[in-house]
């Protein structure tokens, strides 16, 4: 038996590591959410295989971004808003900061749980507000499952429906593949108008979003603790990057898919704007059981993403306003918009648009934070970032920033 993990052939090394595995598969779910399975279905509806290269550019800044997360968890023992709480030292900048950062968790709900309505009214002509309130509920008793029985059970659920969204939406890719030469030719960045490039900042704006950063850095912490520096954190970060590296690969060759079916057997049909329209178009062009299995994964998309929305809202309470909320009440207060919206009788399609646009005024509040604390030596201490990780982040943030702005100001114009 080896000392140490050094000490251990190579493939021992790889099944020391498997066991780590996990919280980045849970967070990977947040790039699974129906904000994402929108953006990519309409991309591909309207422009084809044009916005391939913009998929593949965001999860690469998302790996990045995700393991920085999940780095800062696990060296400091606390999550990215624990960090920031114990950093503010005056009372009205941390409430001010928890009142951007509970803004975000409502509009992720509104994306999420919306979607799991939709699904469950494609799937059993729920009405649309049941069809919330039970994607809601099942959130909650998967939160209750990670406060009580800890993070591996939580860990499982969410990546067994993990496998059903995978399954759901790439069955259409083997009924209507796509043109390979094609789809390599998407991998080069251009742009055809505004609306691509409105659609392209779309895309980016719900690939990375700020309750999956603020959610790793809590899974981290909750799975391994605060690790100390030597042999043992060397394993775990590199079990991180690996767990990193799976799960954005799964996340990431989904929301192509999702846009190379579009692109394949969508392009030029009316009404693919909505996920109602996606639907019912797929199963005009490939058949029922394909437009059946893409409701399930939307539906095991919508459960999964909210469930961690949850986690990451209950994370945002605790960790800024320092004080202990009951479950069902720090539950309710995030969900409340989107129950309230379905109410309403909002269009679901513009109630995501919304949401995305909300999301995106809260990128800024966890990325620059974010590689601003991992860049800090006197917090990180051996683990801190190098100076070309740190150039990269800078880059990816302020690249991520800037399009989010974009998306603002298109919107803001009518564009």
């Amino acid at each position: 038996m080896p000392k140490n993990l050094t000490d251990a052939p190579a493939a021992r090394r790889g099944l020391l590591v498997v066991p780590l595995l996990g919280p980045a598969l849970v967070a990977g779910v947040a790039y699974l959410d129906p904000g994402n399975v929108a953006a990519n279905m309409t991309a591909g509806a309207l422009f084809g295989y044009l916005l391939v290269w913009v998929v593949v550019t965001g999860n690469v800044m998302a790996w990045l971004i995700q393991y920085l997360s999940a780095k800062l968890g696990l060296v400091t023992g606390l999550s990215l808003p624990e960090a920031l709480g114990q950093r503010f030292r005056r009372r009205g900048a941390r409430l001010g900061y928890w009142g951007q950062a509970e803004l975000v968790a409502m509009a992720t709900d509104v994306a999420e749980v919306i979607g799991g309505a939709v699904a469950l009214y494609l799937l059993f002509d729920l009405p649309l507000l049941l069809g919330g309130i039970i994607t809601g509920a099942v959130s909650m008793l998967l939160l209750v499952v990670q406060s009580r029985h800890g993070a591996k059970p939580f860990e499982r659920v969410v990546t067994g429906l993990m496998l059903v969204i995978v399954v759901g939406f790439c069955a259409g890719l083997v009924v209507g593949p796509p043109d390979a030469a094609q789809a390599a030719g998407g991998l080069v960045p251009m742009f055809e108008g505004t609306e691509s490039v409105l659609l392209a900042a779309s895309i980016l704006g719900a690939t990375v979003m700020p309750h999956a950063i603020y959610a790793h850095s809590a899974l981290t912490r909750d799975r391994f603790g605060l690790v100390a520096a030597g042999v043992e954190r060397t394993r775990v970060l590199r079990a991180t990057r690996i767990d990193v590296t799976v799960a954005l690969a799964i996340a990431g060759s989904v929301n192509v898919v999702i846009l190379l079916l579009a692109a394949a057997n969508l392009q030029g049909v009316e009404g693919t704007d909505t996920l109602e329209g996606a639907h019912a178009a797929l199963g005009a062009a490939l058949g029922e059981p394909i437009a059946l299995l893409f409701a399930i994964g939307l539906l095991a998309s919508g459960l999964a993403s909210t469930s961690v929305g949850a986690y990451a809202g209950a994370e945002i309470m605790k960790g800024l306003l320092r004080v202990r909320i009951p479950l069902l009440l720090r539950r309710a207060v995030t969900i409340a918009p989107a129950l309230l919206l379905l109410a309403l009788g909002v269009d679901p399609t513009l109630a995501l648009v919304l949401s995305q646009v909300v999301l995106s005024f809260g990128i800024p509040f966890a990325l620059i934070p974010l590689v601003r604390l991992t860049a800090d030596r006197g917090l990180m201490g051996t683990a801190v970032n190098r100076r070309l990780t740190t150039g990269l982040a800078v880059v990816a943030a302020g690249l991520l920033v800037a399009l989010n702005v974009t998306l603002l100001v298109l919107l803001a114009i009518g564009v």
